[in-house]
């Protein structure tokens, strides 16, 4: 009997840690619900829900005034939402702000630095600020230097930094507590292409270790290092999802067809894959076609087999740029169907 006991008992303890191992693996290190912001009559944001895992680079984009700042105050506790409901790493922002604050670490598009302070002098007054223990000041401070790429510059006055450099001082006070959540507003703004480079591959290695949010205007940004994308427009959420979703919507819509001897368009219509036509001029079409099917081979081989003379055959893709300029210049209700989380959750 005590060997049975025994062996329930571990049993139990094994279970009980591998419940602990993954409740810890699934929970999102932010889970926003609801979110909404009122400013006198003007609804800023509306009904917005964001998750964030270990690992996630997400891109928070929008046009100038479409909420983002305010959504990036509200996850970093620096405005409390009107509504809605915050939690950072399983931590309550609201009931407990100062220990699910100390799980975050914010650099908002001004960063709050002296220049009249060194480097050492600024990351040590910042790790204060974070609470850090006196003895535990100086390892994480060379810590954070390192990964930002300020190794020889604790001397150095802030003031005789370039602004790419200063934004990496930024960016170090940001971690120097070693924070599950790292949120940058507008990390790149007034940086050379070089810098911007730089301080793109500092935060895509960042996010193997933690779970970044990105707020930018930069499109090519987004394309670059980031996980997920959400898009707001007038406070709402328009579009959320990964970047694979993303590229699938950029792939090939429509054909630009040219042939010698142009068919009839009911003839056009019976090539697998062509969903509808358009007819540009005599021998030119625009078709919409089917993704999942190799239309242009049904073309090609159509067209060798009724003598048309195919002449032309010409992808035309759509770029980020044009989906964000379609999905914030449009009312934001006809996206409603558009704002899911990887396919799958309704958010807005």
């Amino acid at each position: 009997m005590r060997e049975i006991y025994l062996f329930q008992v571990v049993q139990c303890l094994y279970a009980e840690r591998f419940l602990i191992l993954f409740c810890g693996m699934s929970t999102a290190l932010i889970k926003a619900q609801n979110l909404h912001q009122y400013y006198a009559d003007t609804h800023a944001v509306n009904d917005v829900s964001i998750e964030l895992h270990q690992g996630d680079i997400l891109g928070l984009l929008g046009p100038n005034g479409a909420g983002k700042s305010t959504t990036i105050q509200m996850l970093s506790g620096v405005l409390a939402p009107s509504a809605g409901q915050i939690s950072i790493n399983g931590i309550d922002l609201l009931d407990q702000p100062i220990k699910a604050k100390s799980q975050i670490g914010y650099l908002p598009d001004k960063p709050p630095l002296y220049p009249e302070l060194t480097v050492d002098e600024y990351l040590n007054y910042a790790a204060g600020l974070r609470r850090i223990k006196r003895a535990n000041i100086s390892s994480l401070r060379e810590q954070a230097k390192q990964r930002c790429g300020l190794e020889g510059y604790g001397k150095r006055l802030i003031a005789n930094l370039s602004k790419g450099y200063q934004q990496r001082v930024g960016i170090a006070q940001a971690i120097i507590h070693q924070p599950e959540v790292i949120i940058l507003d507008e990390p790149t703004v007034g940086l050379d292409p070089i810098q911007i480079r730089e301080i793109r591959q500092l935060i895509a290695e960042l996010g193997q270790q933690h779970g970044v949010i990105l707020s930018t205007h930069i499109l090519p940004e987004v394309q670059a290092v980031c996980t997920k994308v959400l898009v707001i427009n007038q406070g709402e959420l328009v579009f959320s999802g990964n970047m694979e979703t993303l590229n699938k919507r950029m792939e090939c819509q429509s054909l630009i067809i040219g042939f010698k001897q142009p068919p009839e368009i009911s003839q056009l219509l019976e090539v697998a894959g062509i969903e509808q036509l358009e007819q540009i001029s005599i021998s030119r079409f625009k078709a919409s076609v089917d993704n999942s099917i190799d239309v242009a081979q049904n073309i090609i081989s159509a067209s060798i087999d009724n003598n048309w003379g195919l002449q032309e055959l010409t992808p035309e893709r759509q770029t980020l740029e044009s989906i964000f300029v379609e999905l914030t210049t449009t009312d934001t209700s006809l996206h409603t169907n558009e704002a899911v989380t990887d396919g799958a959750e309704k958010t807005a």
